[in-house]
């Protein structure tokens, strides 16, 4: 008898996006057991079964997208306090809001509706950091999808032992077991609301236990200014002279670097999340992306939080980065559509330290895998499929996303989660905000 696999994925134009950025046509994906089996011309289709067969014929197969940087529960404060820069913005709403509103309920819900506007965008896992990291885990398990999840660490009392913040995270660590599509890493939140001593624990902590350190890093002019002032020192020197460098760090946004901090990081283990939309939101600059791809630096997109973005769109995220850069640069033909995906997907993953695993289409690797409808007016005719992604299409065109060999989304529909009731539970909270603060003349038009 012969074996029965979990899933099959006929047909359709396959990117594989693998060393040689591998397109397929005429194959099918054989899925068992969260993995990817092989892929195979259709031609011996027959030879396998499959419980579940999946017919993607004039459709894009991608790989699940790769978020590098979230604050998933900031979902619930889309389109609050919007034009405003970043100082203003956090000081005088997100932060104040957050010691009003923030609860392990509130988490849970909020993470559960981003998850969901994740998952729907096509994207896998989210590399996330925020508050109640434990009810974090619980939503995107019960959305379907995977995330990386740290507190943000914000030292608002100096006489707090550092001790705490990392037994803190081994207890989330040891808690996270119990989810296999949640891994955790250690983010102090910024050079600006943490002290030197815990970002050189942090950094100590890191390479002891081998974890993912996450920040941000460089977002604003002022916080430049400002690290000059206090520490005599730019951003990145100053955190690897603490030892950063020597662990994997990802830092958020990035935009004020130096090429000498880039030629520094290119020699690194780390990577930078690029976050456009957000940056061009709060005022903040560009990331300079071409220094980037010449020092060797590893990025990869990040939405941030819906706050200051205002949504989970990667795709759309990608086409605004792309043709940004190409006007910055005055040069059409810098980071050309095939290359810019990358930035989501195999590229992201390394950001991460998931390249073995996540990232492409390859024997052996997760099962995480977009299906994209392009039977429509918006992607007719279709000549190169990665202009198409990147130029043409939308995430509302992601027919199918499969997490570790489970449809997340399938037909359009979330397959764990009842979306209008989730619309329904961000409705009672935006009520909440708005009794809870004074913010109608940043709420109405």
């Amino acid at each position: 008898m012969k074996k029965r696999y979990d899933h099959i994925i006929k047909g359709g134009t396959i990117l594989c996006m693998d060393a040689s950025f591998t397109v397929l046509e005429d194959h099918f994906i054989l899925i068992d057991d969260g993995k990817i089996v092989d892929i195979l011309p259709v031609d011996v289709i027959r030879d396998y079964r499959a419980d579940c067969v999946q017919d993607a014929r004039n459709c894009l197969v991608i790989p699940a997208l790769i978020n590098a940087h979230s604050h998933l529960p900031m979902t619930y404060f889309r389109g609050l306090a919007d034009d405003l820069p970043l100082d203003k913005w956090l000081g005088e709403y997100i932060w104040p809001l957050e010691a009003k509103m923030v609860t392990g309920d509130f988490v849970y819900d909020a993470a559960l509706h981003g998850a969901a506007e994740m998952l729907k965008n096509g994207i896998c896992l989210t590399n996330d950091m925020y508050f109640h990291c434990d009810k974090i885990a619980e939503a995107v398990t019960k959305a379907g999808m995977r995330a990386i999840v740290s507190y943000a660490i914000i030292e608002r009392d100096p006489n707090t032992p550092h001790k705490s913040y990392e037994a803190n995270m081994l207890a989330l660590d040891e808690y996270c077991r119990d989810y296999p599509l949640v891994d955790c890493s250690f983010a102090p939140h910024a050079i600006y609301t943490c002290s030197k001593d815990l970002l050189k624990s942090a950094a100590d902590f890191a390479l002891k236990h081998d974890w993912l350190l996450h920040t941000h890093l460089s977002e604003t002019r002022g916080e430049l200014e400002n690290c000059l002032k206090e520490h005599g020192k730019r951003p990145l020197d100053y955190l690897a002279d603490l030892g950063w460098l020597e662990a994997k760090c990802l830092f958020a946004h990035g935009v004020w670097l130096s090429n000498e901090e880039l030629k520094r990081l290119g020699k690194s283990r780390s990577a930078i999340a690029v976050c456009t939309d957000s940056n061009l939101k709060l005022a903040s600059g560009f990331a300079p992306l071409k220094a980037m791809r010449e020092q060797g630096v590893c990025y990869a997109l990040g939405s941030d939080g819906v706050a200051s973005n205002n949504n989970l769109d990667l795709l759309e995220e990608l086409s605004t980065t792309s043709k940004l850069h190409k006007a910055l640069n005055a040069d059409p033909e810098f980071l050309p559509a095939r290359e810019a995906f990358a930035h989501v997907s195999i590229e992201a993953a390394k950001a991460l330290g998931k390249a073995d695993s996540l990232g492409s289409l390859e024997k052996g690797k997760a099962a995480d895998i977009c299906i994209i409808d392009t039977t429509n007016l918006q992607s007719s005719p279709l000549y190169n499929p990665y202009s198409q992604l990147l130029y043409a299409m939308g995430s509302h065109q992601m027919r199918d996303v499969m997490v570790a060999g489970t449809y997340a989304v399938q037909d359009y529909r979330l397959t764990n989660l009842d979306e209008a009731e989730l619309v329904d539970t961000a409705n009672r909270y935006k009520s909440k905000i708005l009794r809870e603060l004074n913010i109608e003349k940043h709420t109405k038009p």
